[in-house]
């Protein structure tokens, strides 16, 4: 097959395309006008996807080039995470001998030690100042690229040395990984992101109390830190054995109930409770329902409702804490009261009056998280419909869209008119949503009946 196909959807960035040409019999190691391979120009153009694609089609990522490198040595040098994941491939310990292993790992510590400016002066010999820009690596996370002369890296190579020494089975001390996530103070960067997977990741006793012992450090950002790695050791894993899901919640309950000084993790340690279903949990709720901070106040709600199918009624301290909260001088603590008072809600006019008061909320973003709650609620009250009817005025389409599918649900008359209002129910991006397909499904039987 001709590659200049490969090289043209390699260029402009079309993973499907790529994928499509290599099962067709494209070549995934083509040259191309450089007559280097197009997997090198995916990581010169920091694109994953494209990457990837190739990778997983067969190119070859240790390919000795002309100047003696490889790509994945250039990903490497690249200073990109999701590029250096993307090339290294599946179970790189067993296809890389020792020695070059080694000789990667050597390489990312250099550039992490030095810092990415120091060899980006020494590559280029250039002397002028460096652009330096906030550029999101992955879907979710940003590091910080620099440019000089013509040459651009990224400084993400904290997370690349983190990630090759897990790749091949290397386990640092915990306080050498956290020390390399904390060092930018930003939750969102990738060397953050990547010492909280690898040491989530990290199965053991020995990790889980270390990463626990965070929870004393005299500054804020370790302890934020430790909730995080602890957040994902939450998660259900294949076998009970290496689970550590109740040694957490026991050490968030405790937390919580001795106290934590600073808002901003007091936050974060309330919504990682808030995602159990502690016995525990309504108590301190209430103990934090009167926190100066906003951010603190908007996590109450959730530990204040008991969750089962369907959630018991909460009790009248907390049902009168949630409607007290409905009230906040905060948007986000009022939008958060008003899903708990939905998810729990006992048809009582305190807490009718409360959502339809929510539903008519000045600030818009109230309005919309209140919307889609109603959709859950079990108040059929006239007054929540003729608020939902109302919110059929919005600009903001999601927000018509889940009026209409709470009025559809209650089976209110003006059903028809709201799906009307919607718009067109043919929307790019939402051909799987099942409020969508419920209004269209409704209006083919009206019309089909």
């Amino acid at each position: 097959m001709d590659g200049k196909a490969l090289v043209a959807a390699v260029g402009s960035g079309d993973a499907e395309a790529v994928t499509r040409l290599l099962e067709a019999g494209a070549d995934p190691d083509t040259l191309a006008d450089d007559g280097l391979p197009v997997l090198c120009r995916a990581v010169a153009a920091y694109d994953e996807d494209v990457a990837d694609a190739l990778v997983q089609g067969g190119a070859d990522p240790d390919r000795i080039l002309p100047d003696g490198t490889t790509p994945l040595v250039r990903a490497i040098d690249g200073g990109s995470p999701s590029v250096v994941t993307a090339v290294l491939g599946r179970e790189p310990r067993l296809r890389l001998p020792e020695a070059e292993r080694e000789r990667l790992l050597t390489r990312a510590r250099r550039w992490y030690e030095r810092g990415a400016e120091a060899e980006l002066r020494d590559r280029t010999g250039a002397s002028g100042p460096v652009h330096r820009a906030r550029v999101m690596d992955g879907e979710y996370h940003h590091v910080t690229q620099l440019t000089l002369d013509g040459s651009t890296v990224r400084a993400g190579h904290g997370a690349i040395l983190t990630d090759l020494e897990w790749a091949f089975r290397i386990l640092p001390p915990v306080d050498e990984l956290a020390s390399r996530a904390l060092a930018q103070g930003d939750p969102d960067h990738v060397d953050w992101w990547s010492g909280q997977w690898i040491l989530s990741r990290r199965r053991s006793k020995e990790t889980w109390s270390a990463v626990a012992a965070y929870r004393h450090a005299p500054t804020p950002l370790p302890r934020r830190f430790a909730l995080d790695v602890l957040w994902a050791f939450m998660w259900p894993e294949a076998s009970w054995r290496n689970s550590y899901e109740k040694e957490t919640e026991d050490l968030l309950v405790s937390w919580a109930t001795e106290g934590e000084e600073d808002p901003e993790v007091l936050a974060e340690l309330l919504r990682l409770l808030g995602d159990t279903d502690r016995p525990e949990s309504p108590a301190i709720g209430l103990r934090y329902a009167g926190h100066r901070d906003p951010r603190v106040r908007a996590k109450v709600p959730d530990l204040l409702i008991v969750w089962g199918n369907p959630p018991p009624l909460p009790s009248a301290e907390a049902r009168a804490t949630l409607l007290e909260l409905a009230a906040d001088k905060d948007g986000n603590v009022r939008a958060a009261a008003g899903g708990a008072l939905c998810t729990a809600c006992d048809g009582s006019p305190e807490v009718t009056s409360a959502v339809v008061a929510l539903l008519r909320d000045p600030v818009a973003r109230v309005r919309a998280w209140m919307s889609e709650a109603v959709t859950r609620c079990a108040d059929r009250s006239a007054d929540v419909a003729d608020a939902l009817f109302a919110l059929l005025d919005e600009e903001d389409f999601p927000v018509r869209l889940n009026a209409a599918y709470a009025l559809l649900r209650r089976e209110d008359p003006r059903t028809a008119e709201a799906v009307k209002r919607v718009g067109p129910l043919s929307r790019p991006g939402y051909e799987e949503d099942h409020r969508l397909s419920a209004l269209w499904s409704w209006e083919w039987n009206r019309r089909n009946s």
